[in-house]
């Protein structure tokens, strides 16, 4: 299991949009590729993806942009991974009668894998990280003083 580029990217910029989220202003694509370091073009295409699975929704006009579809504490990391990478991440209930007692073994292993790490995304949200980067820079700040 690893994070995809784009999986991480979309993430950084669904971090970007929670932290405005109250202000309740749209930012635009050149705000967010600025503020986190990615492509223009590549965001854009990820900002399409995730506004066509309901995470995102998209203002038009000169004050337009992306905003959040409903509150960061209501988005969790699976729900985002899922409409990204467009994975069926629930476990397949299926055995199949061709499969050596070995295979079946490392499936069944493979499976609680799964099970544990959708649980882990299923319980964290866009808040959380917010919260988790803010905590973090403050150690940050009173390491370095």
């Amino acid at each position: 299991m690893e994070l995809s580029c784009k999986s991480e990217y979309a993430i950084l910029a669904l971090i970007e949009m929670a932290t405005h989220y109250e202000n309740g202003e749209p930012m635009q694509i050149r705000q967010i590729a600025a503020q986190q370091n990615i492509p223009d073009r590549y965001l854009e295409q990820l900002l399409a993806t995730l506004r066509r699975g309901g995470i995102i929704k998209s203002q038009r006009g000169s004050k337009g942009g992306y905003l959040l579809s409903k509150e960061p504490w209501k988005i969790t990391i699976y729900e985002v991974l899922e409409c990204l990478e467009g994975l069926d991440v629930r476990v397949s209930e299926e055995t199949s009668n061709v499969k050596s007692v070995d295979s079946a073994v490392v499936d069944e292993i493979w499976q609680e894998a799964c099970l544990a790490a959708n649980a882990v995304l299923q319980n964290y949200t866009l808040q959380d990280l917010c919260e988790k980067r803010d905590a973090r820079k403050q150690l940050d700040i009173m390491y370095y003083i």
